[in-house]
């Protein structure tokens, strides 16, 4: 520790963004999950479902498997936290996590059309996803070590999570420009797509789970060589028993400070209206407005360069006037963006009818797609720099535990209540509605958050 800088220990943890990144923007939003609901609509098509049906069950089953490993991430979190914290140890529970992320992102290889498996698909993505989860939570503990200064902390991340969007832009723009073939066969650079990846099988869009999971590893050497454990002597070793005893006086604990238990309640219900926007926008996008592959993953770039454009500000802003305003305006422009993409049909836009062929759905939803990746990528940095003035000083990565676990236990929701509304409408377009109603009791819950949060530093 004493030979690695602070700017180092920084760049070291900027670095897990930069490398992480990647699962949300080409696995989870704009390559991996609208070709499984492309490849499973066309599965049950040929099953004898109609179209339609098809595309909202395909959205239905992509919802169910996030509500199972949603629920798994929200139980283990705040245990797996409090283990952390009682032992000082991280470290080795984010090489066990990267393991896993790197092992499910690679396993979604094997989900080619001739052979594909709801079932398989689901389980390969999901060990991706909770490795990818666990690790965050472990990194985002190291926060408050970065700057003496707990001001600086804002700015510290809103330039992580631009950094990690920027990484997400690169790994997106790789994947368009050198394996995912559009309608001509060729890249959006002209080309074949590499290593001979034939697009009959869909091999130039599963290679995405490959590319995903070396550019974890390759980029997760930084954070590797850069970031220690801070122990202290009288830390133990993994010890289940004492982990769970000191999470549940954590647990009965959180009545006596409002502060922090308002907002995991507000923050439980704004992200995961936020992750229900990312989870699905894609999909929605290719079957209500019928967009390709290609045309998704430019959309991906505009929302990944407007995420790191406005995470950057957006911790800036959080360094001058606090967190507390970045996430309330944040929260406001989602819930109108929702409403702005609940409006849209190939034929209509904000309850206004247009003619065939028009261009405005198409424009809206690329506005619709910068403005979530602003205000959603600003949201989640303030939120990460939030938790820092809620949190037990002394329980950080507990703390973080529980957050994860507040944005996890109804990390069901979202997904689950786009199932539903998606499965009783029958409508892609309907089965978003749930997420406003979820932002709106996220803001409300607000109110009675302290900016400074209830324990003194």
């Amino acid at each position: 520790m004493a030979n690695i800088s602070a700017r180092k220990r920084i760049w070291g943890w900027y670095f897990f963004d930069w490398a992480s990144q990647p699962y949300n923007t080409l696995m989870l939003t704009f390559i991996f999950g609208p070709y499984f609901a492309q490849t499973a609509t066309a599965a049950l098509v040929e099953g004898g479902m109609t179209l339609d049906a098809a595309k909202a069950q395909s959205q239905a089953y992509w919802g169910y498997g996030l509500t199972l490993t949603g629920i798994l991430i929200a139980v283990l979190a705040p245990i797996l936290g409090a283990i952390a914290d009682s032992s000082g140890r991280k470290l080795p529970w984010i090489w066990l996590f990267s393991i896993l992320y790197v092992v499910g992102a690679a396993g979604t290889w094997w989900t080619a059309p001739q052979d594909f498996s709801v079932i398989w698909a689901l389980f390969f993505f999901g060990i991706g996803l909770i490795g990818m989860e666990f690790a965050t939570i472990f990194t985002n503990s190291y926060l408050p070590e970065l700057h003496e200064d707990s001001a600086e902390l804002g700015r510290i991340s809103g330039s992580g999570w631009a950094f990690g969007y920027v990484g997400g832009v690169v790994a997106l723009i790789a994947m368009l420009m050198l394996f995912q073939a559009g309608d001509s066969g060729k890249t959006m650079l002209g080309i074949s797509p590499l290593f001979g990846l034939d697009p009959e099988t869909k091999a130039d869009t599963r290679i995405v789970g490959p590319l995903t999971a070396i550019w974890f590893a390759v980029f997760m050497i930084p954070f590797f060589l850069y970031i220690r454990d801070t122990l202290t002597p009288q830390a133990d070793r993994y010890k289940l028993g004492k982990g769970l005893r000191d999470l549940g006086h954590t647990l009965a604990s959180l009545p006596r400070h409002p502060s922090l238990l308002a907002y995991l309640g507000s923050s439980m219900f704004y992200r995961d209206a936020l992750n229900g926007m990312y989870t699905f926008g894609g999909i929605y996008a290719l079957g209500v407005l019928n967009w390709s592959i290609i045309e998704i993953g430019v959309f991906g770039i505009l929302a990944a360069i407007s995420g790191a454009v406005f995470c950057w500000i957006g911790g800036r802003v959080d360094r001058a006037v606090g967190p507390m305003p970045v996430i309330v305006t944040c929260c406001i422009i989602l819930i109108l963006t929702a409403c702005l993409i609940i409006s849209l049909t190939p034929t209509s836009a904000m309850g206004i009818s247009l003619a065939e062929g028009s261009a405005l759905p198409d424009i809206l939803f690329y506005v619709a797609g910068a403005l979530i990746g602003a205000a959603g990528g600003a949201l989640q940095a303030s939120s990460r720099n939030m938790l820092t003035r809620q949190g037990n000083p002394e329980r950080m990565t507990e703390a973080f535990g529980l957050y994860a676990l507040s944005g996890k236990a109804t990390s069901f929701l979202a997904p689950a209540l786009i199932a539903i509304a998606s499965d009783v409408t029958g409508s892609q377009r309907l089965g978003i509605t749930p997420v406003v109603g979820l932002f709106i009791i996220g803001l409300i819950l607000l109110a009675w958050v302290k900016p400074q949060g209830d324990f003194s530093k």
